[in-house]
């Protein structure tokens, strides 16, 4: 008689737990999906054409030659019961409108953030605000780009003292997980009731 114990690894489902990497134009986020993803990462990325000209502001990431246009989307399993499944937002604001569908279902996010360019975070950090979405501030350490302390990062962000920041290179696989490992944790944080 076959066994009706379904509480096997080998037979379960792993849970699915979705987390969102957002920042601005330019921040690295496909390059943090990509760095992570034990499957090759789905990407939408596309060359930048003249159309984008006057649209996109490339400032600070004139060498930038492609850009997501829909999402961005990789793979990590943690164990046999739990699966992340990263979802890289689009960068430009015309792409916005897709971010509520992105965002539904989300147990937190990473916003990276461009020292080059700070101001570029600030919708990220708005809309996951709004809508009490656990999320952390992850600074993407470019090469040659100017060095902050988290503290000058917190105040030049406008973030409480309770959102995690913390220093990442998006290029590295180690430097993302850890990132990742602190968002899991703040938002197991932010889930749990404060005790009364």
């Amino acid at each position: 008689m076959a066994s009706s114990n379904t509480d096997n690894a080998g037979d379960s489902v792993p849970t699915p737990v979705k987390i969102i990497i957002a920042g601005g134009f330019g921040a690295g986020k496909t390059t943090m999906v990509g760095s992570v993803s034990e499957i090759p990462p789905l990407t939408t990325e596309e060359v930048l054409t003249e159309a984008s000209a006057g649209v996109d502001d490339l400032s600070g990431v004139e060498r930038k030659h492609t850009t997501t246009v829909a999402l961005d989307f990789g793979r990590i399993s943690i164990s046999p019961r739990h699966v992340l499944y990263l979802f890289g937002t689009p960068g430009q604001s015309r792409f916005w409108f897709m971010w509520d569908d992105l965002a539904r279902g989300a147990i937190g996010t990473i916003v990276l953030v461009d020292t080059r360019r700070l101001e570029t975070s600030f919708a990220a950090i708005d809309f996951f605000e709004r809508r009490k979405i656990p999320f952390i501030v992850a600074v993407n350490c470019f090469d040659n780009a100017p060095r902050y302390t988290a503290e000058e990062i917190r105040e030049a962000v406008v973030v409480p003292d309770r959102v995690p920041i913390v220093m990442c290179d998006a290029r590295d696989r180690d430097s993302s997980k850890l990132a990742l490992i602190r968002l899991v944790r703040h938002a197991m944080t932010a889930a749990v009731p404060a005790a009364v």
